[in-house]
């Protein structure tokens, strides 16, 4: 079929080619002395014209071009040259419409001839447009800017009124409490499958997160916590030297230290660091569909992704806690030493009898609640993430928020717990 097909082509071709040649040997056509270059051109590109270019008068300073056949990049010759003419013969248009109604097919490159003829006629004056033709024909008119685009309105948002933002804001709250329980349901459904098949976890996932929110973090958590056990004795060593208590700011800094502000200053530091960190990355996993690949390669995406950025953020906490308490209450020293004049051993024999082996444990414990809080929230956060990049910058703010208002909590209802059981 396709062969017949090529011979029918192969055949009208030939005709079409005979008949140029036919009239390429008029003589009297050709070779008369008295025709210019330009003449001569004319009557060539005559000759291998294939579509129609018919120019008729629609009134007083008004002009309309009807356009008909098959153009295509063999016909650019002959296009431009009717171009040409109609430019040579604008004097007194004030209008001029290109009419594309009897146009069958029309490929980029003469699209881009009529276009720029509309660009010439606007620069002598003269309104130019495009009308009619197929959707085809259309499509490629607007590809090549072919058309006058209309100005589009960005849609004015119809106001909300209280109630509806209540409703929304409701139904927002209650999707977000189905979406952690969903996943606090799957965490623990993927530790006892952890538990009883330990291969399964991503274990080299728990050293490099030691490493990143553990050794990494440690440089900017020992200079917090030095500047607030050293801002924390500077202020309060004008005041305790009114009443001769200057001994006192070791209690303060020491039992403050170890009870709260370590292991909340050491939280907010890794919830600033890796929590943030901890999101992005999931949420970005999770819009370029990473998670779902690992599903397909038959990994479970908790055992893989957050249980071992849990348990490496859980197993760093107590050395952070202690090093925030330990260069804490060692700004403090510094400040007893030089506004107070303590002495580094009656300033160690009292940070002994303020301190007790509880309020560190208490410290520890509270840092470990507070970090494993943060890798949970950051995660959950972070695989329900959608909406590209613009829902991972939303999913990891929400997640540096919320873990920083659920630590905030969490200390509140240690301090109310342990004051319960007199610790």
């Amino acid at each position: 079929m396709q062969f017949v097909t090529s011979l029918k082509l192969l055949d009208t071709r030939a005709i079409e080619l005979m008949g140029l040649w036919a009239r390429m040997n008029d003589s009297e056509l050709i070779d008369r002395p008295s025709m210019v270059f330009d003449e001569r051109l004319s009557v060539v590109v005559g000759m291998l014209q294939r579509f129609s270019w018919e120019r008729v008068e629609a009134g007083d300073a008004s002009v309309r071009v009807e356009l008909g056949g098959r153009i295509t990049i063999d016909d650019a010759a002959a296009l431009w040259k009717r171009i040409s003419e109609t430019l040579t013969h604008v004097e007194g248009v004030r209008q001029l419409e290109l009419s594309l109604e009897q146009i069958q097919m029309i490929d980029g490159a003469c699209m881009a001839l009529l276009v720029q003829f509309r660009t010439d006629l606007r620069t002598r004056s003269v309104a130019c447009e495009f009308s009619g033709g197929s959707a085809e024909v259309r499509r490629i008119v607007e590809l090549y800017g072919g058309r006058s685009k209309t100005r589009q309105k960005r849609p004015v948002r119809p106001p909300v009124n209280a109630i509806e933002q209540i409703g929304s804001a409701t139904l927002g709250v209650v999707g977000e409490i189905n979406q952690i329980l969903d996943f606090l349901g799957r965490l623990v459904a993927s530790t006892l499958h952890v538990l009883r098949h330990p291969k399964s976890l991503n274990l080299r996932d728990v050293g490099r997160t030691m490493e990143r929110a553990g050794a990494d973090a440690a440089p900017i958590v020992l200079l917090i916590n030095f500047l607030m056990g050293f801002v924390m004795a500077y202020q309060s060593a004008a005041q305790l030297k009114q009443f001769g208590a200057n001994i006192y700011v070791v209690d303060l800094v020491g039992v403050s230290m170890t009870r709260e502000l370590g292991p909340l200053m050491m939280a907010i530091i890794i919830c600033g660091r890796s929590g943030a960190a901890f999101a992005a990355e999931l949420g970005t996993m999770k819009v370029s569909e990473e998670v779902d690949a690992l599903r397909t390669l038959g990994f479970l995406p908790l055992p893989y992704l957050v249980i071992p950025r849990m348990l490496g953020l859980i197993l760093v906490a107590p050395i952070l806690v202690l090093m925030a308490d330990a260069i804490g209450i060692l700004g403090g020293a510094l400040v007893a030493s030089i506004s107070l004049d303590i002495t580094s051993t009656s300033f160690l024999i009292q940070l002994q009898s303020a301190v007790k082996a509880s309020d560190i444990v208490s410290g520890v414990i509270k840092g470990v609640v507070f970090c494993a809080t943060i890798a949970l929230i950051s995660c959950q956060q972070g695989l329900a993430t959608s909406g590209g990049a613009e829902g991972v910058g939303r999913r990891t703010t929400s997640a540096v928020v919320s873990i920083l208002f659920a630590l905030i909590v969490l200390d509140a209802l240690f301090t109310v717990l342990l004051a319960l059981f007199g610790l």
